[in-house]
């Protein structure tokens, strides 16, 4: 086995394809483990397939340093040399989700919902930087925790930018989508098909389609519509099932047009009295989509909101329970995800604050003598989202600085109302 690749000591070999090894390797100079992907030099050479075996390679190579999304595997590095060609990306310390696709090994549906919601946020941020995955399938999604989730493999993307010209035959026929197997062009829409196919596995432990070879499967794919998952499995919700029909649609015009109408269907179908049957518990999809409904949060980037998910958390409070204190350390603020808070001095009513409004932060921003001047309390049930300041301080640079962007803007928007109230009396 190899010891070093690069700069980079091997520790393990993880698995090998068809034209790669990969290896757990650690990077002496970031101080971390990285996946190392060496493609086999014979497999670029070969005069049947090494021309196909070059251009994933560079395509996926192409894509270091490019898609930094907190649910697609980063590139780092990647190196072509003479004697050995490398690709350098984060490890990834779970498994795919190939082995939630066997009807005795199912994951709960609302797990399911919620892994494939963060499937289309992720695919959505490719596809707004050019890139469409083309080869979506169990094997390509590595899932991290209960239902964190990375996207791998993107050597058989399109690029939208370039000369690149689509080339026929790439991905997985099982998965692949009606006008892939036509060969007609494709856009983002054979992404959302074949994630449609991934959710339908992941639900019911089968392919929508079986075949005992990949003629008969193309030809299902093209020209049989599949039965619904509830077909397998009777507690899918109905909701559930309309929305894998639709992202498998055999018609673009009749599937999904936008990541965007995916997600949106997803995270509605996870607020149902069918799946949402938890009492405290806030699913990331959830928590993601009341974030981006939330002006404050207009400016941040998808990644960005991961982000914020990453250092907040979320509590449902009953009527009447004290948030905040007069007098008290102000080491966090909040922001109101639903409800009303009322904010009070010496028991006289300062304010009523409504969703998407936030409080204090002034304690946050000061810096010096961060106490509260003021109480705070709930007027009904709320879900309050609470950031502590140290975590927010150990956030990255650009989550920061959308945080004051945010902050400034609101003290901006009180001044003028103080003003306004000034000149009219």
């Amino acid at each position: 086995m190899l010891e070093t690749i690069g700069k980079y000591e091997v520790i393990r070999k993880l698995g090998e394809g068809a034209t790669s090894e990969v290896y757990l390797c650690r990077d002496p100079f970031k101080n971390r483990e990285v996946a190392v992907k060496v493609v086999f030099e014979d497999r670029l050479t070969a005069t049947t397939g090494g021309a196909l075996t070059k251009k994933l390679f560079i395509t996926e190579a192409s894509l270091a340093g490019k898609l930094q999304h907190p649910h697609v595997v980063e590139i780092f590095d990647a190196v072509v040399g003479d004697d050995l060609s490398y690709i350098v990306m984060e490890f990834v310390d779970g498994g795919t989700l190939e082995k939630f696709c066997d009807p005795a090994g199912l994951l709960p549906i609302d797990k399911v919902v919620e892994i494939i919601f963060k499937c289309t946020r992720a695919l959505d941020f490719a596809h707004k930087q050019g890139v469409t995955h083309r080869d979506i399938k169990p094997a390509n999604i590595l899932l991290t925790g209960e239902t964190d989730i990375k996207i791998t493999d993107f050597g058989a993307a399109l690029m939208a930018s370039g000369d690149q010209t689509q080339v026929a035959g790439i991905g997985s026929p099982a998965y692949m989508s009606p006008e892939q197997i036509k060969e007609h062009p494709l856009n983002h829409q054979t992404d959302i098909y074949s994630l449609g196919v991934v959710m339908y596995q992941l639900l019911t432990g089968h392919l929508p389609f079986q075949a005992s070879n990949n003629f008969s499967m193309m030809y299902q794919i093209a020209n049989v519509e599949p039965p619904l998952p509830s077909s397998y499995r009777r507690e899918i919700p109905l909701a559930v099932d309309k929305i894998v029909r639709k992202a498998m649609q055999k018609e673009q015009e009749r599937r999904y047009q936008s990541w965007g109408e995916f997600s949106f269907d997803l995270a509605e179908a996870f607020r149902s009295e069918h799946l949402s049957n938890r009492t405290d518990e806030v699913a990331d999809s959830e928590k993601f989509s009341t974030l981006r409904g939330m002006p404050f949060f207009s400016e941040f980037s998808d990644a960005e909101l991961w982000e914020v998910l990453r250092i907040s958390s979320w509590e449902n409070l009953r009527a009447n329970t004290t948030i905040m204190q007069d007098g008290d350390p102000g080491d966090f603020f909040c922001l109101l995800a639903s409800g009303e808070v009322k904010v009070t001095k010496r028991k006289k009513l300062l304010n009523v604050l409504t969703p998407g409004e936030c409080f204090g932060e002034m304690a946050y921003l000061s810096r010096t003598g961060n106490e509260r001047t003021a109480d705070v309390a709930t007027m009904s049930d709320s879900r309050i989202i609470r950031i502590k300041a140290e975590d927010l301080d150990r956030a990255s640079d650009v989550c920061r600085h959308r945080f004051d962007r945010a902050f400034m803007g609101i003290l901006v928007e009180r001044l003028t109302l103080a003003n306004t109230r000034l000149t009219s009396v």
